[in-house]
């Protein structure tokens, strides 16, 4: 059996599906590493709104998403931009994520940590950010999950230089009840988030970041790092002060990140584990036992996939996640909030599928093949 995937210049090519999954069973807690997945949300498909309205989620689905992650020893990265915040996802959806995500984690022993910004406001002073920040730092740890204080596209809007950062995160960590994660995500995720930490120039930027660290390193876990460059997170990973760990967010280079060298590694939080859950978890579970080459030989062939879904526009990487988990039977639709299924092209799916497909990554390739045969039909193309 053939399927003909449509590829940019307008042509079909013939493929054949796989027919057996790469079989992976739930395993033993992780010891080496600590991997967090940034779980996508679910939309409900029966929802009677429209793009610019308040988010409609199959809650249902949703955690039982999460639950699938927790099942295969993965921690669960809460209400980051892969589910969404800020494109389709607003405060009061991403809240109530937070409250049954963590009360889901707490009923089946799930390690969460929750995202902590301020799209609660759009802009504002300073006052106004912080305070925008303590709302929702308050609502994580009341929930019970850690903390992860995301980059604010308020604090980006209004600070005037590496100070006005200084001040808003050292406020925020002083009154954190428990240690953070500070997350530094790059423009190309978000372009509102440009000159991030009071300075375009990266150098300048890093050292900033690493005076906030300085001031509190006993309130930050660790750093989560999207800033798609493996030698800069190297670098920066190798100036933390002990016991503060690097959690890699580059989607690009993320085995040889993890890996690490003679000098350190980095830990994991990462969009792509969405799709990539079990045989992360698998790949990880062998990194656990010294094997390194072995960890590298399941999680390499992964990247081209991963960076075709991070593709340029970086930031509509969550239409290719969503589609993934579709395909794979983890929801019955394809729609999304805010109507991001839209925003990836035929061709873009045909090789993502083509892509997961080749690594296994469905657990009933059937199915996979029967909704992305109904996708195509629905764009015309015939088989």
């Amino acid at each position: 059996m053939t399927i003909h995937l449509p590829a940019a210049d307008g042509s079909l090519r013939a493929y054949e599906p796989r027919t057996e999954p790469f079989a992976l069973t739930p395993g033993t807690p992780f010891t080496s590493r600590t991997v967090f997945s940034a779980a996508h949300v679910v939309a409900d498909p029966f929802a009677d709104t429209n793009p610019d309205a308040p988010a409609a989620v199959d809650w249902d689905a949703t955690l039982a998403f999460r639950r699938h992650l927790w099942s295969h020893g993965l921690g669960v990265a809460e209400a980051m931009d892969t589910a969404q915040r800020g494109m389709g996802l607003d405060w009061a959806g991403a809240a109530e994520l937070v409250r049954r995500s963590a009360a889901e984690a707490r009923a089946v022993g799930g390690a969460i940590a929750c995202g902590v910004g301020t799209d609660q406001i759009t802009g504002g002073s300073l006052a106004e950010i912080r305070a925008a920040y303590e709302e929702q730092l308050a609502l994580v740890e009341e929930s019970g999950a850690q903390a992860i204080l995301m980059a604010s596209r308020a604090l980006a809007a209004t600070a005037a230089g590496p100070e006005d950062y200084l001040d808003v995160y050292g406020h925020l960590l002083r009154q954190a009840a428990e240690p953070v994660v500070l997350h530094w995500l790059g423009p190309m995720f978000d372009p509102a988030l440009a000159g991030y930490w009071g300075s375009a120039d990266l150098d300048t930027a890093t050292d900033t970041f690493l005076e906030v660290i300085a001031a509190h390193p006993d309130k930050v876990d660790g750093i989560k790092v999207s800033l798609l460059d493996a030698q800069r997170e190297v670098d920066l990973r190798r100036r933390l002060p002990q016991g503060v760990r690097c959690y890699t967010g580059d989607d690009f280079n993320y085995p040889e990140l993890i890996a690490g060298d003679e000098q350190g590694f980095s830990h994991a939080l990462l969009g792509i584990f969405d799709p990539l859950g079990p045989l992360a978890a698998e790949a990880v579970r062998v990194l656990d036992t010294g094997d390194t080459a072995g960890f590298r030989g399941l999680l390499d062939p992964t990247v081209e996939l991963s960076r075709h879904l991070f593709q340029t526009p970086t930031r509509f990487y969550k239409t290719g996640v969503v589609f993934l988990a579709w395909l794979a039977g983890h929801q019955s639709h394809f729609t999304m909030v805010g109507g991001l299924q839209s925003a990836r092209s035929l061709p873009h799916f045909a090789r993502a599928y083509e892509l997961a497909d080749g690594l296994g990554l469905f657990p009933d390739p059937k199915l996979a093949e029967d909704r992305m045969k109904t996708l195509l039909a629905l764009y015309g193309v015939n088989q």
